[in-house]
This record gives structure tokens, C-alpha cells and sequence, in this order.
């Protein structure tokens, strides 16, 4: 190593659910670099769930509301990688007095970085966000091997599950269709819980997966509203307050996982279970990793797709409320098969 170069590192994760489990290679990458003495992930109090147990688990700081920069700061760091992409967390860790900075320069946080991964120009294809974060990486020279997303839970977990499931009616061994119909992004991301139910319904009648459903806080009404549009009887976990730790056995136990553009996708790719993710106003190209098992269900010839924005601008949320339930079902069953 250098003279000069970084030992002490922070890694400031990001924010999104689904961001942060994409994240977990280079996080685990820059935990096992051995150019560091020591490296502390810095992740928001209600996130830090998504790294324990594991690999991470111990080098977790919680970021719980309180001054930033102060809390970097104390972490005497002397480079920091910025897997978020705003204009705040360069300036925070500016503010901290961290020499090295290293992240994407967008949203003029460019001049706050001393080492600056450029976003594509203008015209070209966007890149996915698992590849912005290997490439900001390697910035500082910590090498990704592969883009795989991993989460760990342990065999007290998984009882737990089986044992919630049991409560509600599912034996040990049946196989089951988890749907996650929420959206933290906004409304524009949201399928009709009824075409969830009537997918999850489906899969019931031609497969004998039951179907669940849950969500996370302030997405009991939607999850209730799957369960009654169902035909089958799809079980609601919303009221079990089932949370980000608790939903990693669910879901890695589960035959196949139903969900919008919204982080539990990342679970299944986490744990290899097949997934159909519905995507309206996102551009797919986005979120194009660890796709080998699966399948993103839009429409492709809306012109207005993809808007990027929470709610609809022009009203009528076609890329949502057309895609019909069939489409969805025939890509869950080709990845049954």
C-alpha cells in the first residue's frame, strides 16, 4: 500500500432498501479489502437490519438522526466512499472533514469529491445502479468480483417464519407465493392489488402455491386489499409487522415472489428465488443485474414510459393499470418451470 494511502475507510450506504442489497458486494468487498485496517459501514438506523447477520454485520454504525457529520467525524476516517447519490451526503461528508471522497458526481456534488465516477454522457444508455456502485468502488481501488446481492439470516429466523406461517394456516413444507405490492418510491409504482390478487389466485389454481401477502409500515390497507380482492383465501402478514430481517426467510423459503419495482425484489435475488417484477414509470436499464431468475413484466411501447416520477404527470398511469394479470402469471409460470 501506498504511503499516502487510506487505511481507516467509511462506507456510507444508501437509502433505499432495495439500493443497499444491491450494495452488499461492495460492501463485503470493502470489508474483507485487506488494505484497510478498518472499515465502518455508516447506514440509516431503520436499514441497518439488512446487514445482520453476516459478513458486515459487526462493522455497522447506525446513522440514527443526529448529526451526520458529526458521527462520521468521530468514525476518524480518512477516505469515504458515497454509495448514495445526493448532494447532502457529499456535503455531510465534506463538513466531516474526511480528505478522501469518493462517489458519483452527479447533482453538482462534483466539486465535493476528490474521486469522481462521471455519469454517462448524455445520450447514452443509463447505467445499473449494482454497476454505479462497483464502479465507484474501484475509485478507490476495491476490487467487486461479481454483482450477486447477499443477505443472511440464521435457523432461529427461519423458525420464527415457518412458525408465523403455521399461525396462519401454512403446514411446514407447503409451498408458498409471496406478493409484495407496495412501493416506498410513490404511487406511480403501484399494480392494482386486485390483479395481485387475481395473479396470486392463479398461481393457487394451476399450482397449489398458497399465496401471501405483506408489506411494510403503512402498507397494512393495500395488503388488506389484496386479500380481499383474493378468491383463494391469500393470507395478509401485514398485521404480523413483519420486518426487513423478518422478511428474508419468507421470502427465501417462498416458491416465487410477486412484487412491483420495489426493494423485496432484491430479496429474491439474494437468495436465488424466482421473481416477476412489475415495472411502470421506472426505466428498466436501471436495475438490469441479477436478472437470471427474473422477469420484468411491462409495457414497452408507451410513450410516455419511462416518466421517472411518483405519481403519474399525465393522469391516466397506463403503464400500471394496463398490464394485465395474464402477462404477469405466464412470466411467474415460465420461471416455475
Amino acid at each position: 500500500m501506498k504511503k499516502d494511502a487510506p487505511r481507516r475507510l467509511i462506507v456510507r450506504a444508501p437509502n433505499w432498501v432495495g439500493d443497499v442489497v444491491m450494495a452488499t458486494p461492495v460492501l463485503e468487498a470493502a470489508v474483507r479489502d485487506p488494505r484497510f485496517e478498518r472499515v465502518s459501514i455508516a447506514i440509516r438506523a431503520h436499514l441497518a437490519p439488512l446487514l445482520r447477520p453476516g459478513p458486515c454485520a459487526e462493522r455497522v454504525v447506525e446513522l440514527d438522526g443526529s448529526s451526520e457529520p458529526a458521527r462520521l467525524r468521530a468514525l476518524d476516517a480518512d477516505a469515504i466512499l458515497l454509495l448514495t447519490s445526493s448532494l447532502g451526503a457529499a456535503w455531510r461528508a465534506f463538513r466531516a472533514g474526511i480528505g478522501i471522497r469518493a462517489g458519483l458526481a452527479i447533482h453538482g456534488r462534483g466539486p465535493l469529491l476528490t474521486h469522481r465516477l462521471r455519469r454517462p454522457p448524455k445520450g447514452s444508455p443509463p447505467l445499473a445502479t449494482a454497476l454505479v456502485h462497483q464502479r465507484a468502488a474501484a475509485l478507490l481501488g476495491i476490487e467487486v468480483p461479481d454483482l450477486h446481492p447477499r443477505l443472511f439470516f440464521d435457523e432461529a429466523d427461519a423458525a420464527a417464519s415457518r412458525a408465523l406461517l403455521a399461525e396462519r394456516g401454512i403446514a411446514a413444507g407447503e409451498r408458498y407465493a409471496v406478493a409484495c405490492p407496495g412501493a416506498a418510491f410513490g404511487a406511480a409504482k403501484l399494480w392494482p392489488p386486485e390483479r395481485f390478487a387475481a395473479a396470486l389466485d392463479a398461481l393457487f389454481e394451476r399450482h397449489g402455491l398458497r399465496g401471501v401477502v405483506t408489506g411494510g409500515p403503512g402498507e397494512e390497507e393495500l395488503c388488506a386489499a389484496v386479500a380481499a380482492a383474493s378468491k383463494t383465501g391469500v393470507l395478509s402478514l401485514a398485521d404480523a409487522k413483519v420486518d426487513l430481517h423478518g422478511l428474508k426467510p419468507l421470502i427465501a423459503n417462498a416458491a416465487i415472489l410477486l412484487v412491483g419495482d420495489s426493494g423485496p425484489r432484491w430479496y429474491a435475488a439474494a437468495f436465488d428465488v424466482p421473481c416477476v417484477s412489475v415495472m411502470g414509470p421506472n426505466d428498466p436499464r436501471l436495475t438490469a443485474t441479477s436478472l437470471e431468475r427474473c422477469t420484468v413484466v411491462r409495457i414497452e411501447d408507451l410513450e410516455c414510459s419511462p416518466c421517472m416520477e411518483r405519481i403519474c404527470p399525465l393522469g391516466h398511469h397506463k403503464c400500471m393499470v394496463d398490464l394485465p394479470v395474464a402477462r404477469v402469471v405466464a412470466a411467474a409460470e415460465a420461471l416455475l418451470a
